[in-house]
């Protein structure tokens, strides 16, 4: 028995030390799944100020599954939302509606670049038809109507390509698709619209695909503001070679996300856009009909608070 203790304490100390258990960073797949439920509600009884009772709701569903070793990022997305407000004076209305698929590609030389050849693609559409309230006889848009891709390659730069990312494409197709024959015949989304005799009889249909090829930046920013609140940051600028070179389009998100448990969060968004090809329209005031009245700053905010929970 002493042999044996005398042979222990004879021992390295390597032996009685737990080593440090490397981390790995080698060529992995990482998946991500996210689902949200927003509410917002207002009631009213013997309010002398007055009012409306409503509700809002709004589900979200995100997935996205990226690829990352030390040359080579492949980063994929989803995002799902729709969004209804109620309020006891009228019927719902659609408050949002999307559908975007996104899938990058970039590859570094080295190591130590931070710079990646680059190829992108973009898709959005929308799930359920679009009106301008109060009219709900006359949808303003639908599914494909409109659907807009963009694909193209360039260069992207990004030290830590997660949270910031400056992006620059020379050549970058961008198709406007108008899938319903109305809005197509309509020349909606800047398609060019059918061909109509004296009647009103349509001699040529419109068009359904409409195809540009320009130069896309975009950039993208993402930090820690304070504890459990995040910002985010995303703007996207296109401009068509062919069709008013130097006229953008402009899409441009800023998201905070308060976190206040795992599974509780608020968010508060702003959405801007413009697109030159997207046709305002207002009643005349001579004939009383609808004009149109050009392409105008699209904007939008959103507040909720509601909850999120990974799977």
């Amino acid at each position: 028995m002493f042999f044996f203790y005398g042979c222990l304490l004879a021992q390295p100390d390597s032996l009685f030390i737990k080593e440090k258990k490397q981390k790995y960073d080698g060529p992995q797949w990482l998946q991500v799944n996210n689902a949200s439920v927003d509410l917002s509600q207002v009631s009213f009884v013997n309010w002398n100020s007055g009012g409306t009772n409503s509700i809002s709701g709004l589900l979200g569903l995100k997935s996205s599954y990226d690829y990352k070793d030390k040359y080579f990022v492949w980063k994929n997305n989803v995002d799902i939302r729709y969004g209804i407000n109620k309020q006891e004076d009228r019927g719902t209305r659609k408050t949002d509606d999307l559908i975007e698929f996104n899938s990058n590609m970039g590859y570094k030389p080295d190591n130590l670049s931070n710079w990646f050849y680059s190829a992108r693609l973009n898709f959005r559409t929308q799930l359920a038809n679009g009106f301008q309230y109060p009219n709900t006889s006359e949808p303003i848009s639908k599914f494909l109507a409109p659907g807009y891709l963009f694909f193209g390659g360039g260069m992207e730069y990004g030290k830590h390509i997660d949270k910031l990312s400056f992006y620059f494409s020379p050549i970058t197709l961008k198709a406007t698709l108008v899938l319903d024959e109305d809005l197509a015949n309509a020349g909606s989304f800047g398609v060019a619209p059918a061909v109509l005799d004296v009647l009103g009889n349509v001699v040529v249909p419109g068009e359904k695909t409409r195809k540009e090829v320009g130069v896309l930046i975009t950039n993208s920013y993402e930090m820690e503001i304070a504890e459990n609140i995040n910002v985010k940051h995303q703007i996207s600028l296109y401009s068509d070679y062919i069709n008013n070179f130097g006229n953008l389009d402009i899409d441009w998100r800023v998201d905070f996300d308060f976190k206040v448990n795992s599974f509780i969060r608020a968010t508060l968004g702003s959405h801007l856009r413009y697109d030159d090809d997207v046709k305002t329209s207002r009643v005349s005031e001579i004939t009383g009909d609808q004009e149109e009245a050009g392409a105008k700053v699209q904007w939008k905010q959103f507040l909720g608070v509601g909850f999120s929970v990974d799977f």
